[in-house]
């Protein structure tokens, strides 16, 4: 018994002592030899690499035993391996390792590349693009097959290299977005890329290789170059466009557990567990995640791949942020280590998740990375729950209206949205739907939003909750008289003029519909692709969302980025219980107008809000925006026509 515990103990101190040292580059080329590490168990009976010649198929050309120096396992491969195949096996299944750099046809295999080979023109003078502050964002998510899969003219539909095409850029600049937020980009599970020719379709968030681009959106799968190249391509495009792309990563779970790189490298390392069994011990696998694993961020080498994922992404492909999907599964220290290792990087580089998780985690929630718990997590946003179903109704039932559908005691919690998630003397916050007290340290920590990918997108939103809307549109109306039309601009209005940094849904500027599907993670392009033809269809909501994006861009009023400045600038005004009404005071910002009034209308019916005596210049009103004045108002009150924002200044 003493004997087992004294090797327990060597085996422990042997591993603390390997990891710290140890960095998750497990290939390493010269055109002599190439040595393999990996991180697995000291006790494993036997460790190989092993050479193939292809991605997919076909007998190993070599394989090589893997010595041990803890539970670091090494093995020096001579000849020149480039091009090559390799797998790792430690009894469990083949896999290519956990930090694969360049991998073969669905991820199965990794693959020896030279990275720089793969760099496009001009990459080496690549750039963030400028970014003061995270409030001067401007966030629209989108799934690559989404937005390129109908579009007529697009040369390579549902493609990384469809955002490099003229038709692409042109509409995300003329929109006015500047940072553009990918759905899942790395190496997935639930697309086949052997069947290509078939239908299949998925959001990506069941994470195979994480530090390889998807091949499905990739012009050839079968060769790893292709895929990486590509991906650095519409980086490229993008950056010249002077638009960000940040990355959504799903370090939270992994596709499955059995078949995970993680659990055939190091089984049960990078998973939590919970007690199933009377003794306590833990025997089941946590599932906050709601994919039926959780990951153990927490756990020194987990936390260590997540951090050098995330480095690695900036320094291979010079990405400008990172989405962390249910950053409510991670533990806090990890989070703050991301944001300090990025701030030595670039601290313009913007960090944002999901501040909950999918289900009860392995760790309390006072360790983790919820929404709660964001105050402390500096220079870390999440979404923001309460303007979002403040504005459309509770995310557990589709049918229950918002505050846009004329839902009671909705208007504590949508101003609550609108100073960006900080304490401010105007807002009661025991009457605020989810928050019992204010959970952002600055506005920039939360992210204002009405819909995203993973919800009913907001036209389906409002046609399910608020009667009347579910008429079908003709290309003939006007804001001025489809209601659908006017609680969709009146929506995007609250998000974009709130101190939050704005999120928006690709395809909302085109009245995105998904049929009414809630989660549509695997449904077809029928379903989830973006109608093109929207947008010469109703070209007024284009123009609003455009002029409404280029009106909080022009005015700094709108994007204080200080919660200080927000709670000395905005105030709001006495207003009807359907309208919210605030102003922006005293040159806030800087700005060049002097005092603007913002006055959201949800009720049916044109309401008249008290406002300080003077002469106004409109410049939002009844469903048209015009930064030069669409008319004057004189005296001490305002009449905002019913179902519609009015914006004023002095």
């Amino acid at each position: 018994m003493k004997k087992s515990l004294l090797f327990l103990l060597f085996i422990m101190m042997t591993t603390l002592t390997n990891a710290q040292d140890f960095r998750f580059d497990e290939v390493s080329y010269t055109p002599q030899q190439t040595v393999f590490r990996l991180f697995a168990p000291a006790d494993a009976k036997s460790v190989k690499v092993r050479i193939y010649r292809e991605g997919l198929g076909g007998k190993a050309l070599k394989t090589v035993k893997m010595e041990r120096q803890g539970d670091i396992w090494t093995a020096a491969v001579k000849g020149d391996l480039m091009g090559r195949f390799y797998t790792f096996d430690m009894g469990r299944g083949e896999c290519p390792g956990v930090f694969a750099k360049a991998v073969g046809v669905n991820g199965k295999r990794g693959a020896i590349v030279t990275l720089s080979d793969t760099n496009p023109q001009g990459w080496d003078q690549d750039q963030h693009p400028v970014c003061k502050s995270p409030a001067d964002l401007v966030v629209y998510e989108m799934h690559h097959r989404d937005f390129s899969i109908a579009r007529p003219d697009a040369a390579h539909p549902g493609k990384f290299l469809a955002l490099t095409e003229p038709w692409a850029i042109d509409h995300l600049k003329s929109l006015g977005v500047n940072a553009i937020h990918i759905l899942p980009s790395y190496d997935y599970g639930s697309v086949d890329e052997t069947r290509l020719d078939q239908p299949q379709y998925n959001w990506g968030y069941d994470p195979v290789n994480y530090n390889v681009p998807e091949g499905s959106y990739s012009t050839d799968p079968y060769r790893p170059e292709v895929r990486i190249r590509e991906f650095k391509q519409m980086v490229k495009a993008l950056h010249d466009a002077g638009i960000r792309v940040i990355l959504d990563v799903v370090y939270n779970h992994t596709y499955d557990i059995e078949h995970s790189n993680f659990q055939r490298t190091y089984p049960d390392y990078y998973y939590r567990k919970v007690a199933t069994v009377p003794d306590g011990s833990p025997s089941g696998y946590s599932n906050g995640s709601g994919c039926g694993n959780e990951t153990a961020s927490e756990q020194p080498m987990m936390r260590r791949f997540m951090l050098e994922s995330v480095k690695y992404w900036i320094d291979e492909y010079h990405i400008d942020g990172f989405r962390f999907d249910l950053m409510g599964c991670h533990d806090i220290e990890t989070m703050n280590q991301i944001r300090q290792m990025v701030d030595s990087i670039d601290p313009t580089i913007f960090i944002y998740g999901e501040g909950w998780s999918a289900g009860a985690c392995a760790l309390p929630n006072d360790q983790l990375g919820m929404k709660a718990n964001i105050l402390k997590m500096p220079g870390i946003a999440a979404f923001s729950d309460e303007i979002r179903d403040a504005l459309r109704g509770p995310f557990s039932d589709d049918t229950k209206p918002g505050w846009l559908g004329g839902a009671p005691d909705c208007k504590e919690s949508l101003k609550f949205g609108i100073v960006g998630a900080i304490r401010h003397p105007q807002v009661k916050m025991k009457k605020v739907n989810y928050a019992q007290k204010a959970w952002a340290l600055e506005p920039t920590q939360m992210m204002s939003y009405v819909s995203c990918h993973d919800d009913m997108c907001l036209v389906d939103r409002l046609k399910a909750s608020v009667p009347g809307l579910d008429k079908p549109l003709t290309s003939d109306l006007s804001p001025l008289t489809s209601e659908l039309v006017r609680l969709d601009l009146l929506a995007q209005t609250a998000v974009f003029t709130s101190q939050g940094v704005p999120f928006m849904l690709s395809g909302e500027e085109l009245l995105r519909t998904k049929q009414g599907v809630h989660n549509s993670f695997e449904s077809p392009d029928s379903i989830n692709h973006l109608d093109w033809s929207n947008k010469a269809k109703y070209p007024q909501v284009f123009d609003y969302y455009k002029n409404l994006i280029a009106l909080r861009k022009h005015h700094p009023a709108f994007r204080l980025g200080s919660a200080d400045l927000v709670r000395k600038h905005l105030e709001f005004l006495d207003s009807p219980a359907e309208v919210v009404a605030f102003r922006l005071k005293n040159y806030a910002g800087r700005d060049d107008w002097r005092n603007i009034i913002v006055i959201l209308n949800a009720s049916r019916k044109a309401q008249s809000v008290a406002i300080p005596a003077g002469t106004y210049t409109e410049v939002c009103c009844d469903g048209v925006i015009n930064e030069e004045g669409l008319g004057i108002i004189s005296g001490d009150k305002a009449v905002v026509s019913a179902q519609s924002a009015l914006i004023l200044h002095d």
